[in-house]
Formats: structure tokens, sequence, C-alpha cells
């Protein structure tokens, strides 16, 4: 990492330090970068867009996909899990942990 990206992935996470809600801080605490981080917010996107069409999603598919985006995490589906849970407790995407992740026994009563 040269100076110029170091600077930038410094910026960022005083960013998310700075917000200071559980997503963010995930997300500082496992280095995702700036453009993990968009590309993440794309794929919510996505999969709300999914939902919305009524096209079948599950969880596999989102946990790949986060892989696809932040590699250093591929297996860990708890950090999957956490990114959708955050959000949906930030009201953001509410509607794709609900769908993904909604009808787990661990989740039945937080799930709306």
């Amino acid at each position: 990492m040269d100076m110029e990206e170091r600077v930038a992935m410094l910026e960022f996470q005083v960013e998310l330090l700075f917000n200071n809600t559980s997503i963010d801080r995930l997300f500082f605490e496992t280095k995702v970068t700036r453009e993990q981080y968009n590309a993440i917010l794309n794929l919510m996107d996505s999969f709300r867009t999914k939902i919305e069409n009524g096209e079948d999603t599950h969880h596999y598919a989102f946990e790949n996909a986060i892989y696809q985006i932040v590699p250093e995490r591929n297996g860990d589906y708890h950090f999957c899990e956490m990114i959708a849970k955050f959000f949906a407790e930030n009201g953001q995407w509410d509607e794709v942990f609900t769908v993904l992740y909604g009808d787990m026994p661990k989740y039945r009563g937080i799930a709306k």
C-alpha cells in the first residue's frame, strides 16, 4: 500500500469512527476499505431490488457476494449476517435482513 492509499484508508477509518454506528464499527474493526464499503452498499441495493421484484433470494448468494467484495472475510458467515443485521438496526435495508435471515431461529422476534 503506497502513501496515498494509506492516507485514503486512514481518512475512511476516521469517518467510520466519527459515525460510530454498529455497522461503521464493524467495518472499522474488519478494515473494510471505502471501495469495499461502496460495493457493499451497491449489493444491499441490489438485494433490495431483487426482493421488491419478487426474485428468489437466499443468504448463501448474499454471503458469496460479500466474500467476492471482501475476500479477506471468505467463509465468515457471521460477518455477512452482521452486515445485514446492523444495517437493519440502523433502519437501512431492513427488508434484506428480514428476507435473508429472519426465518433463522436465532433471529426470530428480531426480524420484522
